[in-house]
């Protein structure tokens, strides 16, 4: 079981857009799985490839209270948007912080599975948020970029980190 180093968010890689993944190759396999042992290792419910610093267009998300329900998303696009929801959210690479974001109810994405095969999902609550943060990331976008200024908080007694 790998376990990867997980990038903070002051690691310029995280800014970057990543690239579309033209296969499920042994290599990307290798990654998904890795992706997955160090989200659950890191009590997650998503984690984009850029987090661990792979620049590719692949998140997994597992919101189950169980932690056996894994999705895998290869290049996913949020295709149509509706309504909106206010929550808390947090980051593995923004530890012992979190912050309010405004996020679409209901959303439709588009993306291809392990196997290279279409996908289509239509999803809404606690799932559409874990999946448009995740998807956020693949463009180089932080869910601390959508907190309104000075109203990130820390989950402990911790100092702001100037940079976000």
């Amino acid at each position: 079981m790998v376990v990867r180093k997980i990038l903070l968010y002051d690691n310029p890689i995280l800014r970057k857009k990543c690239k579309p993944v033209n296969a499920v190759s042994n290599e990307v396999k290798k990654l998904i799985n890795d992706m997955a042992n160090t989200m659950y290792a890191n009590n997650g419910v998503g984690l984009a490839a850029n987090q661990i610093g792979e620049l590719l267009k692949v998140i997994v998300v597992d919101i189950s209270e169980e932690r056996n329900e894994l999705l895998v998303f290869i290049n996913p696009k949020i295709t149509k948007k509706e309504g909106s929801q206010l929550g808390v959210e947090a980051c593995l690479s923004v530890p012992k912080f979190e912050g309010e974001v405004d996020r679409s109810q209901k959303i439709w994405v588009k993306a291809k599975n392990i196997f290279f095969e279409d996908l289509e999902m239509e999803t809404d609550g606690y799932l559409a948020v874990a999946l448009q943060h995740e998807i956020d990331h693949l463009s180089g976008i932080l869910y601390t970029d959508k907190v309104p200024k000075g109203k990130l908080k820390a989950t402990e007694d911790h100092k702001s980190p100037k940079d976000i």
